[in-house]
C-alpha cells in the first residue's frame, strides 16, 4: 500500500461512505483497499468484483446506500479547528499500525498529528492500582518520554492516567479513545483529555457521536499495541483488559514488558502470568531501553547516572517512610502497633509495608507481623548483576 495516493478532502466523502457501510469492517476494508487502491474505486466496483473478495452480499447491497446524515455529521466535525482524519493510504498513517491484521480505515485526530510517526511505548495496567503501581507508571512514563519515546495509553483511570501525566511532565503522550473524538470517557479525565488534545494527541477509530460501549475498548486496545514498539504492563489482575493488550502486542510481534510485584498483591498476578508466558521482566527503565533503544535510535544507553528518580530512591528521603522504618525493628511487630508508633493512617502503613517488602527491606510473618530485614540496605543505584 506504499504507492497509494494520499487522501484529499474531496475524496474523504468516499472513504466515509465505504467505512460507514454496515458489514464492512476493518478486515474487509483492508482487503478492498489492497485490491482497488482507492475508496472511489471500491464504490465503482461491480457486485461480482466485490463478491470475488468474499465481501458479504448484504454489505455489497448496502455499499451505495450512504447514510448521508452520519457522513455530513462527521464532515462537520472535521471542519472544526484542530480536528483531522488520517486514512489508511495517507502518508501520515502510522506504519506499524498499518501492519496489523485489521488496521483502522480512518483515524480521527485532535492535536499534534506528527506524534503518529514518533516511536511509541504503550504503558497500560489496572484501573485500581496500588500506590506503588501509580508511582511506577508515572515515573517510568516520565523518564522514557524524556528519553524520546511517545507514551501511548488508553485514557482510562488508574495506570493509564498516571502514564499520561508522567509523560506530559517530560515529553509527549498519545491517548487512544474508545469513543468518538467528541466524547470523553471517563468523564473524570475530561481535563486530562483537553490537555492532551491541546499539547499532545488524541486519536480514535470511532466516528464522532460514538458513545462509550463495552465492545469498543478491546478494539481500542489493538490500536494501542499496534501503534507501539512495545507494551509495558505495570499492574494487572488476571481479569484485566491490559492482558488483552499484551496478548495483542505479542500477536503483532511487539515487545511485551511486565513489572513484577508482591505475591500477595492481586494487582501483580497478571504481570506474573505474563512473565511466565515470556514477557520481559522489568526492574528499571534500563531494561526497556536495552530492548527498544536499537529500534528507535533515540534512547541513549541508560546508566546508573541517567536512571530516573525511581520511587525506591525517592523514598529514601520521604519522612513518612523514615518514620515507619524507625518504628520497625528486627523483631516482628504488628501493623496496629506500627500505626500507633508512627501516627500514620492504616491505609498508608499497609501500602508502605507492601512496597518495602517488595524491595526486600521488610519481611512479613503470619498474623500480620513485620520486621526489618537484617541484610537489607538502601541502594544507591541499580545493583550490579
Amino acid at each position: 500500500m506504499d504507492d497509494m495516493p494520499p487522501t484529499t478532502p474531496d475524496k474523504l466523502d468516499a472513504w466515509l461512505q465505504v467505512t460507514h457501510t454496515p458489514g464492512i469492517g476493518n478486515r474487509y476494508f483492508k482487503r478492498l483497499i489492497e485490491r482497488f487502491q482507492t475508496a472511489e474505486a471500491i464504490l465503482a466496483a461491480s457486485p461480482d468484483e466485490l463478491a470475488s473478495l468474499s465481501i458479504p452480499q448484504t454489505a455489497i447491497e448496502q455499499l451505495c446506500k450512504a447514510d448521508r446524515q452520519r457522513i455530513e455529521s462527521t464532515l462537520e466535525w472535521l471542519d472544526q479547528p484542530g480536528h483531522q482524519a488520517v486514512t489508511l493510504n495517507d502518508p501520515d498513517y502510522p506504519p506499524l499500525l498499518r501492519e496489523i491484521d485489521d488496521p483502522p480505515a480512518i483515524l480521527y485526530l485532535i492535536g499534534n498529528r506528527e506524534l503518529l510517526m514518533q516511536p511509541q511505548l504503550a504503558v497500560v495496567g489496572s484501573r485500581n492500582p496500588t500506590q506503588s503501581g501509580r508511582e511506577n507508571a508515572r515515573e517510568f512514563a516520565r523518564f522514557l518520554a524524556g528519553s524520546g519515546l511517545t507514551i501511548c495509553s488508553g485514557l482510562a483511570l488508574g495506570i493509564d492516567t498516571e502514564a499520561h501525566q508522567g509523560a506530559i511532565s517530560a515529553g509527549h503522550t498519545l491517548a487512544v479513545m474508545g469513543t468518538g473524538p467528541d466524547r470523553i470517557y471517563p468523564a473524570k479525565n475530561r481535563e486530562l483529555a483537553h490537555q492532551i488534545a491541546s499539547e499532545h494527541l488524541l486519536i480514535t477509530e470511532f466516528p464522532p457521536g460514538t458513545p462509550a460501549k463495552a465492545e469498543n475498548f478491546p478494539r481500542r486496545n489493538r490500536i494501542i499495541s499496534g501503534l507501539s514498539l512495545g507494551v509495558l504492563v505495570v499492574e494487572a489482575t488476571l481479569q484485566s483488559g491490559s492482558l488483552i493488550t499484551a496478548r495483542l502486542a505479542a500477536e503483532q510481534g511487539r515487545e511485551v514488558f511486565a513489572i513484577p510485584g508482591s505475591i500477595h498483591n492481586p494487582q501483580s498476578k497478571g504481570c506474573h502470568t505474563l512473565i511466565r508466558q515470556g514477557a520481559k521482566l522489568v526492574e528499571s527503565a534500563q531494561d526497556i531501553g536495552i530492548e527498544l533503544g536499537p529500534l528507535t535510535g533515540l534512547l541513549e544507553p541508560l546508566t546508573e547516572q541517567t536512571q530516573p528518580a525511581t520511587p525506591q530512591l525517592q523514598r529514601q528521603t520521604d519522612p513518612d517512610y523514615q518514620r515507619l522504618e524507625e518504628a520497625l525493628g528486627y523483631d516482628p511487630v504488628s501493623v496496629d502497633e506500627l500505626i500507633t508508633r508512627t501516627g500514620l493512617t492504616p491505609e498508608a502503613v499497609s501500602s508502605m509495608l507492601l512496597l518495602l517488602e517488595l524491595e526486600g527491606h521488610v519481611s512479613s510473618a503470619p498474623g500480620g507481623y513485620y520486621s526489618r530485614v537484617l541484610t537489607a540496605s538502601r541502594p544507591s543505584g541499580r545493583e550490579s548483576k
